[in-house]
C-alpha cells in the first residue's frame, strides 16, 4: 500500500512538473523569419541557439524560467528564442558566432549578455539594459535605495560638460555590466568629497572612488576596470572577464572545507588587504579567495600546494608565486610590493614556448580525461587509429623486404649469368688455341721424319 501510495506521489509530481514546463514555455516565443521586420516595435531578450547544442538544452530549462519571471513581473521585455541553424541569415545580422548567444535587442541597438547563465543574473541584464542609459536620481532617499540594492554603481554629479559626454559614451558600451546614474551635487551623501565639479564617482565596497583623468587616464578604460568589487570569489569566467580590466588578480588558494589554521589565515589576511589598503593597491590589483587548486594547476600547467597565494597578470598569462612565507598582512603587504618594484620574478606568458607547452599541455589533459571518464572510449579513438597505422607501418615495411629480396635475388642472377658468359667465352678462346697445338704437335713429327730422310 505504502509502495503504490509512492508511486502515485511521484506520478503527480512528474505531471505537476511537466505542466510547470509547459506553462513556462508558454511565455518564450519562437522566432522566425518574420523577425526581422517586427522586431523593432519591442524589447526583444532573445536566445539564439542550436538544436544540437549541449549548453543550449541546460539553457532552455533557465530559459523558460525567465520569460515567466518577465511576465510576473510586468516587464516590457519579450522573451523569444530562436534556431540560428535554420534562419542563419538572420543570427548572422546580429552578429552570432556561437550557441548558446543571449542579445538584448533594442532599436537598432542590440546588447550581448556575457555573465553567468543564471536566471536572476539574466534576469538583472535585461532590467539594467531595456532601461534608461543614464538613470537621474532626484532624491537622497532614491541614493540610499540604490546604494543598497547595488554593490557596484557609478554616478556623475554635475550639469552638462565634456566629461558627461565622454560618460554617456563609456555607459552606452559598459551598461551590460554595470549601472550608471546622475545626482546633483545636494543628493550625494555628506561623507562624499569633491575637490572639483563634474565629477564622476563609483560606489562599492561601503566606500567611494573618484575619477581623476591625470592617473587614472582615459575614463571608459578605468569604468572598466573599476566595475569589480575589490574582493571577490573566484572562478573560471570571473578571471576571464577580469582579463579586461588590465588589473594583477591576488588569490588565496585554500580548501575551503579544510578549517585548519593555515587556511582561515591566509583567506583572512587577503581580506584585511583588500579591505585595509585599497587606497594603496585597487588601481593596480584585484583581490579575491579561490576555493581548491584544480582551475589555478591547470592555468599555471603546474601543481600548486594548498593554501598558497598566486598573483596573475590575467592580461598577458604571467604569474608570480610565493617567494616568502605568509604570517600576517604585513608580509602579504611587502610581497605585493616586491611584485610592483619588480623585485618578485614573473612565470609564464604567451611566448611561443608558452604556447607550445600550452598545447602539450592540453592535448595530455584531454587525453587523461578521456581514460578517466570512460576507458572503454579512450581505448577506442586512440587505440583504433594506432592499430591502423600499425598496421600500415608494418605493410610498409614488409613490401621493403620484399623489394629488397626480389632486387638482391636479381642481382644475384644478373652475376650467375655473367659469370656463364665469361665461362663460355674463355672456353671459346680456349679452342682455337688446343687446335693450333694440335696442328703444331702434328707438324713437329712431319719435321722430323723429314730431318731423319736427310
Amino acid at each position: 500500500m505504502a509502495a503504490r501510495t509512492r508511486g502515485a506521489a511521484l506520478r503527480l509530481c512528474a505531471i505537476v512538473f511537466l505542466l510547470e514546463m509547459a506553462f513556462c514555455k508558454g511565455y518564450v516565443e519562437d522566432l522566425d523569419e518574420s523577425f526581422k521586420d517586427n522586431r523593432k516595435d519591442d524589447i526583444w531578450l532573445v536566445d539564439f541557439y542550436a538544436p544540437w547544442c549541449g549548453h543550449c538544452k541546460k539553457l532552455e530549462p533557465i530559459w523558460n524560467e525567465v520569460g515567466l519571471e518577465m511576465k510576473n513581473i510586468g516587464s516590457p521585455v519579450k522573451v523569444g528564442k530562436m534556431d540560428a541553424t535554420s534562419y542563419s541569415s538572420i543570427a548572422s545580422e546580429f552578429g552570432v558566432r556561437g550557441y548558446p548567444t543571449i542579445k538584448l535587442l533594442k532599436g537598432d541597438l542590440a546588447y550581448n549578455y556575457r555573465g553567468p547563465r543564471t536566471k536572476d543574473d539574466i534576469i538583472e541584464f535585461a532590467h539594467r539594459v531595456s532601461g534608461a542609459l543614464i538613470r537621474p536620481l532626484p532624491s537622497q532617499q532614491m541614493f540610499e535605495h540604490v546604494q543598497k540594492r547595488h554593490r557596484v554603481f557609478f554616478v556623475y554629479i554635475g550639469g552638462e560638460s565634456t566629461l558627461k559626454e565622454k560618460y554617456i559614451d563609456a555607459a552606452s558600451e559598459l551598461i551590460v555590466y554595470t549601472y550608471f546614474f546622475s545626482a546633483s551635487e545636494e543628493v550625494v551623501p555628506e561623507y562624499v568629497t569633491l575637490k572639483e565639479m563634474p565629477a564622476v564617482l563609483v560606489f562599492k565596497d561601503e566606500t567611494y572612488f573618484v575619477y581623476d583623468e591625470y592617473e587614472d587616464g582615459d575614463l571608459s578604460s578605468w569604468i572598466n576596470r573599476e566595475r569589480f568589487q575589490n574582493y571577490l570569489t573566484m572562478d573560471g569566467f570571473l578571471l576571464y572577464e577580469l582579463g579586461d580590466t588590465g588589473k594583477l588578480v591576488a588569490i588565496a588558494v585554500i580548501d575551503e572545507k579544510n578549517t585548519s589554521i593555515e587556511h582561515t589565515r591566509l583567506k583572512s589576511i587577503i581580506q584585511e588587504v583588500a579591505r585595509d589598503y585599497r587606497d594603496q593597491f585597487h588601481r593596480d590589483f584585484q583581490f579575491g579567495l579561490m576555493d581548491g587548486n584544480d582551475y589555478i594547476n591547470t592555468l599555471l600547467m603546474d601543481e600548486l600546494t594548498v593554501p598558497t597565494v598566486v598573483v596573475l597578470n590575467t592580461s598577458n598569462q604571467q604569474y608570480f608565486l610565493l617567494d616568502r612565507q605568509i604570517k600576517n598582512t604585513e608580509d602579504m603587504v611587502q610581497f605585493i610590493n616586491s611584485i610592483l618594484d619588480g623585485t618578485v620574478e614573473a612565470q609564464g606568458g604567451d611566448s611561443i614556448l608558452q604556447r607550445l607547452k600550452r598545447m602539450a599541455f592540453d592535448a595530455k589533459s584531454t587525453v587523461v580525461s578521456i581514460f578517466k571518464s570512460s576507458p572503454i572510449m579512450g581505448c577506442f579513438l586512440f587505440g583504433l587509429p594506432l592499430g591502423v597505422i600499425s598496421i600500415m607501418c608494418y605493410g610498409i615495411y614488409t613490401a621493403d623486404t620484399d623489394g629488397g629480396y626480389i632486387e638482391e635475388r636479381y642481382e644475384v642472377s644478373k652475376s650467375e649469368t655473367e659469370s656463364q658468359e665469361a665461362t663460355e667465352e674463355s672456353r671459346e678462346l680456349q679452342e682455337p688455341r688446343s687446335e693450333q697445338s694440335l696442328i703444331s704437335a702434328r707438324q713437329e713429327p712431319k719435321d722430323v721424319l723429314e730431318k731423319k730422310t736427310d
